[in-house]
């Protein structure tokens, strides 16, 4: 399956690798863990039909450079982030997220101070109470994951791959998302970027939520299992002005499960774009 990041970009904790299709107003999409720019491979050619579309995959992950010592909390993506604006020379994108991609964005946009033409987050991580299930387990025994036989290690990750989607992984999706997760190096990769994602990163800009004066629109699977509704309600509470779509029978991963109607939603453009003409 072809999928290629042909750009690099250098941070002092190795090289993040990106892409960029299409021409027109720009337009970036975030991924969250533990996917890659992979995710994006049916949405980013549709939206390329009108816009310029750049993707990328967030240090330790896919492509980009995974080694001991990288710092991979959700502050360090976000400086990241902020530094891939600025070296595409992109001050004002519309920007897409997804999962930790959402906190991601929030994070660059309300700590970096880097701003936006508009934001949408779908099944994001956003705020609240979000460290729970097998993520938690993850953070308070990350030693007992990083010694588990190759195997058990791959099933445990395959099966929370699966979890994520209501309708199934296309023939080869799953490997292809398998792929930087395998063997020793890819394992201690998986269980080093899960051990740094917290929640604190998040509660640090929750106070900020209320102040955001961009165009926002929120959507998400019905059938979310990874982040229920309640988190989108959650977030909708403290951007009372975003647009909130619900999309059904569909679970975390709409880029998997309703590819269609996420692209629609993100080609319609806000009603903002409408009037202005754009």
């Amino acid at each position: 399956m072809d999928w290629t990041l042909d750009e690099e970009f250098e941070t002092p904790q190795g090289v993040m690798r990106w892409g960029v299709l299409g021409s027109g107003d720009p337009i970036v999409l975030v991924h969250g863990t533990p996917y890659s720019s992979f995710l994006w491979r049916d949405i980013a050619p549709a939206l390329a039909r009108t816009r310029t579309v750049f993707f990328f995959d967030h240090l330790g992950f896919g492509r980009s450079d995974q080694r001991e010592g990288q710092d991979l909390g959700l502050a360090a993506h976000a400086r990241n982030f902020a530094g891939l604006l600025a070296h595409w020379e992109l001050p004002r994108p519309s920007v897409v997220a997804h999962d930790i991609g959402g906190a991601v964005a929030l994070r660059t946009l309300l700590v970096e101070e880097r701003n936006y033409r508009d934001l949408t987050l779908f099944d994001a991580v956003s705020g609240g109470a979000w460290e729970r299930g097998l993520f938690r387990l993850f953070l308070e025994h990350t030693e007992v994951f990083q010694q588990l036989p190759a195997y058990a290690h791959e099933a445990l990750v395959a099966s929370h791959l699966r979890h994520a989607t209501q309708v199934g992984f296309r023939p080869g999706v799953l490997d292809a998302f398998l792929a930087p997760w395998r063997g020793a190096a890819g394992q201690a990769a998986f269980y080093r970027q899960y051990s740094q994602i917290r929640q604190a990163d998040t509660a640090a800009y929750e106070h900020l939520l209320g102040g955001v004066s961009i165009p926002v629109r929120l959507i998400w699977g019905r059938e979310d299992r990874i982040l229920p509704t309640k988190y989108a309600e959650w977030l909708h509470e403290r951007i009372p002005h975003a647009e909130l779509h619900w999309i059904e029978e569909a679970g975390h991963l709409l880029q998997e499960d309703a590819p269609s109607q996420l692209s629609a939603y993100l080609t319609d453009g806000f009603p903002s774009d409408l009037e202005d003409g754009n």
